[in-house]
Order: structure tokens, then C-alpha cells, then sequence
């Protein structure tokens, strides 16, 4: 396993990240709780530290799940988590304020059966209340033990001006990125090397894209959010790009004797400089596949193919 200490803090966290989207048995197939339970034992066997999630994923769901399998390990770990979305009769909405922000904390704090998160993160800005605010907030509940660190999440240039006062006090900001989407690639750098903050990359398997399991005659259930067409890596001249980079995938994975998701993985890890990837599992033998992207590097040669094959 890799490692790497998350930007303006003390966090030694894997390069690796187990994303709990899965966790909140929503819109991605059949989840099964125990299987996502060994799932998380699988990933620590193996060195890993970081665990994310969020206070939407299952309405909670996630958070319980994921607690409840750390169980006695969880000093030994990392958890980020996220707030500022807000499900309710109306649809969804975004919330920053100060108020949500720790009704918020405390309601995942006790999901997760935890008196302390380690990274809390802004899960999208709500458009009102102002970046200095929220880090005021933050820095009041770190003081307070009840977080160690604050980080973004979804942030891009328009945010750039508001975050130049803040620079240091957030640790890491989270964006989708993967060879399957690499639009955020310029705000991603910008953010690590000017804004001092660590990437981390969700969607980093293009939602199983990249996996190679699928192709043009792949249907997804009703209760499969990858169905919609939302889901634009599995719809269209997109899914067709897409299969294209697979294809690319194919000779790299066999030469080194990985799987394509660790592949996907590897170009991440090479590509976007001292970044975390984010990579959500429902079993055990997806974790085992995913961890295969650490230790080891693409060539330069083969960089350049999936770099231009993704441009």
C-alpha cells in the first residue's frame, strides 16, 4: 500500500480510499450488508486507512454500515465524511449554514458511533453562505474535539477568489476525475499547487466503466442508478469513448498482470500528482482488485497512450 499525509495536517492516510457510496444500499444494484462489512475488513487486511462517506448516502445508511464494520479498528483509521445536502419532501438542497453544519456533525457523529471525524467536508457549496463562515464553523468544532481537519468537496474556479483568504486551514478537496473524466483535471492541479490542498478523486472507476465488465449490450436494473441517462458514462457517443479507453486499458492490464480497475487506478496515482483515489466497493474481491493499483508504475510509454486515448 501507499501512503501520503494529506496537505496542512497530520493525517497519514492510503493512497487508496474506500468510497462509501455503495455502503448506503441506494441505486447501485444489490448491496448486501455483509458482504459490504467483509469488504471493509478485506480493505483494512490490506493497509487500508482511509475510509469516506457522507451524511446523503442512504440517508445515513452509509455512515452506520461503515461504523459498525471498523467496530474496534476504528482509532486505527481515517474517516472523511461530508455534509451540506439535505433530502427532504420538496428534493434535495444545499445548506452550509452554521446551525445545519452541526446539527449535521452531531446526527453523523452518532451514525457512525464515533466521537470525533477526522476530515469533514463541505459536500457542495450552497451558493449563500460565504467559504469563511463555514471555515469559522469548522475551526470552532475542531476546538471542540469533535472534528481533527475540514476539507471541499465539488469545488472549481469560480470558488478560487473566496478560497485565496483561506489558504491552510482546508486540507483536501474531493472532485470526480478518472480516465473516464478528466474535465476537472486543470482545477485539480490548480487546487493542489497554488491552494495547497490534496485531491481526492471520486468516480474514479468512471461508476465501473473502466472496469471492463461492461459494453453495449449492458442493461441496468430500475434500482441501478447507472440506468439513467444522467449516468453519461453509460449512455451514448460517451459510453462508446469510453469503451474505446478500455480498449486502450486492455494490453497494459495484461503486461503487467493487473485488472483494468487497477489500471484505472494506477494512471490516477501517476497522472494527477500526490492525489487519493476514492474507489467504492460491494465485496471483497472488488477491494482486493482495486488495491492491485498500488505499488507499481505505468511507463512513461504507456502514460502518454492513456493519457492521449483520454484526452
Amino acid at each position: 500500500m501507499e501512503y501520503i499525509t494529506l496537505k496542512n495536517s497530520d493525517l497519514l492516510v492510503s493512497r487508496l480510499c474506500i468510497g462509501g457510496c455503495p455502503m448506503g444500499g441506494y441505486g447501485w444494484g444489490e448491496v448486501l450488508e455483509q458482504e459490504l462489512i467483509e469488504a471493509v475488513h478485506t480493505a483494512l487486511e490490506h493497509g487500508v486507512t482511509f475510509f469516506d462517506t457522507a451524511d446523503t448516502y442512504g440517508l445515513g445508511q452509509s455512515e452506520i454500515t461503515l461504523g459498525k464494520a471498523l467496530g474496534k479498528h476504528r482509532a486505527e483509521v481515517v474517516i472523511a465524511d461530508k455534509f451540506g445536502v439535505k433530502v427532504g419532501p420538496n428534493g434535495t438542497t444545499y445548506d452550509n449554514s452554521p446551525e445545519y453544519l452541526q446539527q449535521a456533525l452531531d446526527a453523523s457523529l452518532k451514525r457512525l458511533g464515533t466521537d470525533y471525524i477526522d476530515l469533514y467536508q463541505v459536500h457542495y457549496r450552497d451558493g449563500v453562505t460565504p467559504l469563511e463562515i463555514v471555515a469559522d464553523t469548522m475551526e470552532g468544532l475542531r476546538k471542540a474535539g469533535k472534528i481533527r481537519y475540514f476539507g471541499l468537496s465539488n469545488l472549481h474556479s469560480q470558488d478560487f477568489a473566496e478560497l485565496g483568504a483561506l489558504k491552510g486551514e482546508f486540507v483536501s478537496v474531493q472532485d470526480e476525475y478518472s480516465l473516464a473524466c478528466r474535465k476537472n483535471e486543470d482545477d485539480l492541479n490548480i487546487l493542489r499547487d497554488d491552494f495547497d490542498l490534496t485531491p481526492l478523486t471520486w468516480g474514479s472507476l468512471g461508476q465501473g466503466i473502466l472496469t471492463g465488465k461492461y459494453n453495449n449490450s449492458t442493461t441496468f436494473a430500475a434500482n441501478d442508478r447507472r440506468s439513467r441517462d444522467i449516468y453519461v458514462n453509460f449512455h451514448g457517443e460517451k459510453m462508446q469513448k469510453n469503451l474505446e479507453i478500455v480498449e486502450a486499458m486492455k494490453p497494459i492490464a495484461a503486461a503487467h498482470g493487473k485488472p483494468l480497475s487497477a489500471v484505472a487506478i494506477r494512471f490516477i496515482l501517476d497522472h494527477l500528482k500526490d492525489s487519493v483515489v476514492l474507489v467504492g466497493a460491494k465485496r471483497p474481491a472488488q477491494v482486493l482488485g482495486n488495491i492491485e493499483g498500488c505499488d507499481w508504475q505505468l511507463s512513461p510509454e504507456e502514460q502518454t497512450r492513456l493519457d492521449q486515448v483520454s484526452a
